[in-house]
């Protein structure tokens, strides 16, 4: 049970990066800006999505992930799409996840989807990248951050709604997003993982 516990945790810290599409297997094409997006939605999306961008290390005991966030794409302010990718060690497993982060404006929230890839082989720059198969899609995990101090913060909303993204990942997780980190809380244990920016 303890390492299902730990296990959940890694599941956590792909969440934050760390969270698309609700029902087709490819996203819609790319439009001209939309002006109608208030400048704070704007603003708050074009801050996060700056902020999950880049190489991020983790910095907790036995954790030795590496979070990267590749920039795929985005349409006129009011959407951002990311290529994320955990690897390395966590406690006594060797991981490797990808999947896809959509970013995209609610009011003074963002609203975060990931959708898993399952096959861990797929990387930003292949022709998979943004497309997934209906497993993938209904396996998709979301969460809405609002501003907090210097960043953000968000919460999943359920016990189970990012277990079949990523295995283990039951429970309430917490993410919070800044200039320097990434930070992962378990809401009933609170167990916690920092990620610091690299680069």
């Amino acid at each position: 049970m303890k390492n299902r516990s730990r296990w959940g945790t890694l599941a956590g810290a792909l969440i934050a990066t760390s969270v698309l599409f609700a029902c087709s297997s490819s996203p819609p094409p790319d439009g001209p800006p939309d002006r109608t997006a208030p400048e704070s939605s704007r603003s708050s999306l074009s801050n996060i999505s700056s902020m999950l961008s880049g190489n991020y290390q983790g910095t907790t005991p036995g954790n030795g992930l590496r979070l990267d966030f590749s920039t795929l794409g985005g349409r006129g302010g009011t959407r951002f799409d990311v290529f994320v990718t955990a690897v390395g060690r966590y406690r006594d497993r060797n991981v490797r996840r990808v999947g896809l982060l959509r970013l995209e404006t609610q009011g003074r929230t963002v609203h975060a989807v990931y959708v898993p890839h399952f096959d861990s082989t797929v990387t930003p720059l292949s022709r998979e990248a943004m497309r997934f198969s209906e497993d993938e899609l209904r396996s998709a995990c979301d969460l809405y951050f609002a501003p907090s101090g210097d960043g953000f913060a968000g919460e999943t909303r359920g016990a189970s709604t990012c277990a079949q993204a990523i295995p283990g990942a039951a429970g309430k997780w917490t993410v919070e997003v800044d200039p320097g980190g990434i930070r992962i809380r378990n809401v009933e244990s609170g167990e916690t993982l920092r990620f610091a920016r690299t680069k």
